[in-house]
């Protein structure tokens, strides 16, 4: 019984959409045209699969993305240069079962070629000692705490260093090599941005 993680499609939006908004309180809700917009413009949309079933998601974006949310711009704030997991989601059924460990490693293949350093950010509000142990096993840090404006929750802010990206920089510059495994996960479309906003 593999994880496959592979690129959103069109038509799964529904689906993960679904899946985001019965997350519980640890993942803010979206509506339909949010996703859409994640569709359209998000540097990585990836979903796994576990026997033909959609289990979970995981969106990123790199730092120079015209991203409005506030936890996004706390970061570029402080960072010049990394990549943000703005949410990642794991059906209630299959947690515990390794589908958040192959988004993150899938999702550090990708960004370790391209930035030095991964951020997301963890309420710190009810049951969280299980997944601030799963960032901190994967070797996320705090670095700072933000109280989210919309429902006065409190946010450990998390940043990963990317040990390879410095080797990966020096040599090659910003031009990897023109093989598949390295291509972009995604060329969103450059969409006009929704007038919805996230935290």
């Amino acid at each position: 019984m593999s994880i496959v993680v592979r690129d959103v499609r069109e038509h799964e939006l529904d689906s993960v959409l679904a899946l985001n908004n019965a997350a519980g309180p640890a993942i803010l809700p979206l509506d339909a045209a949010r996703m859409r917009h994640f569709f359209d413009t998000a540097e990585y949309f990836r979903v796994a699969e576990r026997d033909g079933t959609l289990v979970g998601f995981l969106i990123g974006m790199g730092s120079s993305a015209d991203h409005d949310s506030r936890n996004f711009k706390w970061f570029r704030e402080r960072f010049p240069e990394f990549f943000y997991i703005d949410r990642i989601v794991v059906a209630s059924r299959r947690r515990g079962g390794g589908v958040g460990r192959a988004f993150y490693a899938d999702a550090q293949s990708y960004a370790e070629l391209r930035y030095p350093q991964m951020a997301c950010e963890v309420f710190l509000e009810g049951v969280t000692d299980p997944v601030l142990l799963f960032h901190g096993s994967f070797g996320f840090r705090e670095i700072g705490q933000r109280v989210l404006v919309r429902n006065g929750t409190r946010a450990a802010m998390l940043m990963k260093e990317l040990c390879s990206h410095a080797w990966v920089e020096e040599t090659y510059g910003k031009t990897l090599p023109d093989v598949p495994w390295i291509a972009r996960v995604r060329d969103p479309l450059q969409a006009p941005r929704s007038t919805g906003t996230s935290e």
